[in-house]
């Protein structure tokens, strides 16, 4: 039995994350265009050792670029969904959100011929109305949120929380495999920038893999079967000085003794029971 577990997961946006920025002339453009240049260099750094990655794949991406997507497929990746056109569902109506989740479905089910089982929001967030959506289309979890470290959880419907106190809404079926920004490529590594604000990333790759193998060691030490679910981006990792960090960490990570795991597996053990991500037993005293 592993230690714990490790989510590798890409958010493979290529272009649309700079549709939904608004930012469509040429040099934005062509920033979207290299996460193909980058795509094949990643799965070939998994091929090599083995390993099995979660890919979230926008609609958008997947018509795109639909033989990237299948050599995803055809490499052993899960493919989930990520929005159409990385909308941020958090501010659209029901209905809209609805339509937008029905056709990301499609075109992933055209491109790849997969059924997604697990969705990511693109701005990381959700609205009233999406843990609903997401079980009425029999999804098996969501990997959006951040109300624990290693722990995966049960998400909830109908949350109240306002100035005068807080109310907790019903569990669903649906499972949250959880994330941060702290173990996200983006705002470490990549400079971003708009009237609105300017997010100046271009850090040190192997500081973030350091602080990301601290947590680790931290999950190991302290709980039984934890989850450590990292985000990466191809347009941001696939940078040569990048990739070589890249790839130092995983085979550091693999001396750890923890499994690398689909976040389709880490649900699917979830709902069978297993109580991930749960502290380990204090030493008996004396």
């Amino acid at each position: 039995m592993p230690h714990g577990y490790v989510c590798l997961t890409f958010d493979f946006d290529a272009l649309s994350v700079w549709v939904d920025r608004g930012q469509l002339t040429a040099t934005p453009r062509s920033r979207g265009e290299f996460a193909a240049v980058a795509v094949p260099r990643l799965l070939e750094v998994l091929a090599r050792r083995g390993l099995a990655a979660t890919w979230f794949v926008p609609g958008h991406t997947a018509r795109t670029y639909p033989e990237l997507c299948r050599r995803i497929r055809d490499g052993g990746h899960e493919i989930a969904l990520h929005g159409y056109a990385h909308e941020n569902v958090a501010v659209l109506e029901e209905d809209a959100e609805r339509a937008v989740l029905d056709r990301s479905v499609e075109a992933l089910r055209e491109v790849a011929g997969t059924e997604p089982r697990g969705f990511r929001a693109p701005a990381w967030d959700l609205s009233e109305n999406t843990v609903a959506l997401l079980n009425e289309r029999g999804l098996r979890y969501d990997s959006s949120m951040m109300g624990h470290d290693y722990a995966p959880y049960r998400c909830r419907t109908g949350d109240r929380v306002d100035a005068e106190g807080t109310v907790w809404g019903e569990e669903t079926p649906l499972v949250e495999v959880p994330v941060s920004w702290s173990l996200d490529d983006l705002p470490h590594l990549e400079f971003l920038s708009s009237p609105a604000r300017t997010l100046p990333g271009l850090g040190d790759a192997e500081r973030m893999f350091a602080d990301w193998e601290l947590d680790l060691r931290y999950m190991l030490r302290e709980t039984e079967q934890g989850v450590l679910t990292v985000t990466f981006h191809p347009q941001v990792i696939g940078r040569g000085h990048r990739l070589l960090r890249l790839e130092e960490w995983l085979d550091r990570v693999a001396g750890h003794g923890v499994e690398f795991a689909t976040v389709g597996a880490v649900a699917d053990l979830a709902v069978g029971g297993a109580r991930l991500g749960r502290p380990k037993a204090a030493p008996p005293r004396g």
